[in-house]
């Protein structure tokens, strides 16, 4: 399969870059830098603005993508540009380039306002991902899944996750790539969201029951 990851320079990104290369998906990522981010001859790469316009971002992205991963962020910095109007953007794309499956990386309880305040320091990225997963859900005809992992944590791969949970939790950087791989053709998880942290269930077979 032929899959765009819009911010295969982050933290998950580049993992979940790797991981899909090394099941011999062909990989387009996305990055401002220039720097190529892997040599593998199944990986290409387009220097993708999302503060561009629609056009611009239709431009870059090849007409032959079977599938969208978004998993950008500005880490605070600008949210409603990145967070909420770039992902808004690439959907709407997505539609006009016939591209059915889209995976969204989100964050838990960013459709539950009445959790907001749990965490206070994440209100305005509430708001943006809340925005951005309605327009997902409500406006398109897209294939989506939306993953909530709790927090994000530099720690070791488990490998084993819970699903549909209903608090924070910690999330192995790592284990949320490789959840995200594995949502890629489960058809069971289409037009689904799907909260995550650490767990004691394998990730394939948490993934094959949510």
């Amino acid at each position: 399969m032929k899959i765009l990851v819009i911010g295969s320079t982050g933290r998950v990104g580049l993992l979940l870059t790797e991981k899909l290369l090394q099941d011999n998906h062909k990989v387009v990522g996305t990055s401002r830098h220039g720097d190529r981010l892997f040599e593998a001859s199944n990986y290409s790469q387009i220097d993708l603005n999302l503060l561009g316009s629609m056009e611009e971002i239709r431009k870059e992205i090849p007409n032959d993508i079977e599938a969208v991963y978004f998993v950008s962020g500005s880490r605070g910095k600008n949210l409603l540009q990145v967070d909420l109007d770039g992902a808004v953007k690439t959907m709407r794309v997505a539609e006009d380039l016939g591209i059915k499956r889209y995976i969204m990386l989100s964050t838990i309880f960013s459709l539950q306002p009445e959790r907001w305040n749990e965490v206070p320091s994440l209100r305005d990225y509430y708001l943006a991902k809340f925005y951005a997963d309605q327009w997902l859900m409500k406006n398109t005809e897209l294939s989506y899944t939306i993953l909530q992992p709790g927090h994000l944590k530099e720690v070791k791969a488990t490998g084993k996750i819970s699903v549909n949970v209903n608090d924070l939790g910690d999330n192995s950087i790592e284990d949320v790539a490789e959840t995200l791989k594995e949502l890629l053709d489960k058809e069971s998880t289409f037009q689904k969201v799907i909260s995550m942290h650490d767990g004691g269930i394998p990730i394939k077979e948490a993934v094959s029951f949510s």
